[in-house]
């Protein structure tokens, strides 16, 4: 017979690369585990896990009760997300995905403060290049920037963001002047590569004038937004930025707006929420503080100034 804690330990070892890796994530020893397993085995009359080689591989034996017990895991969980629901208890465990330079300044202190205020949640704030509708399935909030790629997601808006042409003074002072977006293609132009955007093409829109497509080449590019905010700054060239990430530099002088009459697809900042359970009690608590921190907008505020 196997226990709800037999398949939860089972999921462990399931997601682990080898034992000792799972040890660490159960906080025991690796002969613990050893012999946890072991016994489990003996108990069953089954083995789950070749170690034959250098990496654990689940046998089919092994992979059907992992399965069997990612099934129980969720329904667990279900349950005590619909319990904590019904009392509208601010509990259980909230996983949050949002950018590396947004979630470190706007996203973690949010996370700090709704941790301070309760005690029964846990969090997971996983920081990436690019969070996206992928990390749904093991995410309940997706802080993302700009237009979702899909369609079939629940999008709530948290704060406007515009993106903004900019360039430094001293590049602007040494380049030919840049009248009109079709300039650009004899600019230096600096790119952040996103997912499979086109980024090399640079959409403006003007209130008195047809909008204008321009296909720039990009003469440094990067993933990292923050490189590519920092090559700016340096006289490298012209980039798009988004406001919240440029607006202090161009308050200070340290950047300045390239055609500002000319204005890019906006890029708001919005929570992508996962489905699994439903939306539960800390989701909506977390949001409604992160909304809070961010309205008005903290880019647009500085600015004001």
């Amino acid at each position: 017979m196997i226990s709800s804690d037999d398949l939860r330990f089972f999921n462990v070892l399931a997601g682990s690369a080898s034992l000792a890796e799972a040890a660490r994530k159960l906080d025991v020893t690796p002969p613990a585990v050893t012999q946890r397993l072991q016994a489990l085995e003996a108990r069953i009359g089954i083995r789950l896990i070749d170690r034959s080689g250098r990496r654990m591989v689940l046998t089919d034996e092994g992979d059907l009760v992992a399965s069997h017990g990612l099934i129980v895991a969720e329904a667990m969980e279900a349950l005590a997300e619909a319990l904590a629901n019904r009392k509208n208890a601010v509990s259980g465990h909230l996983r949050i995905a949002a950018p590396h330079g947004f979630g470190r300044l706007h996203v973690a202190p949010v996370v700090d403060a709704f941790a301070k205020a309760h005690d029964g949640v846990t969090v997971t704030l996983d920081l990436s290049d690019h969070p996206g509708a992928h990390l749904l399935e093991s995410s309940d909030v997706i802080v993302h920037i700009g237009p979702p790629a899909g369609q079939d997601q629940i999008v709530t808006t948290l704060a406007p963001n515009r993106r903004i042409l900019c360039a430094s003074p001293a590049y602007l002072a040494q380049a030919s002047p840049v009248q009109a977006p079709s300039d650009l293609v004899r600019h230096r132009c600096l790119v952040v590569r996103e997912n499979d955007e086109d980024v090399t093409l640079w959409r403006f829109q003007h209130a008195s004038r047809e909008p204008q497509t321009v296909r720039i080449r990009p003469t440094m590019c990067s993933n990292d937004g923050a490189v590519v905010r920092d090559w700016a700054l340096a006289g490298q060239g012209v980039a798009v930025r988004s406001e919240w990430n440029v607006a202090a530099d161009l308050a200070a002088g340290r950047l300045k707006r390239v055609l500002p009459a000319w204005e890019l697809p906006p890029a708001d900042v919005v929570a992508m929420l996962g489905t699994r359970f439903g939306r539960s009690a800390r989701t909506t608590a977390f949001l409604t503080l992160l909304r809070q921190s961010l309205s008005p907008a903290p880019w647009r505020r500085k600015a004001a100034r």
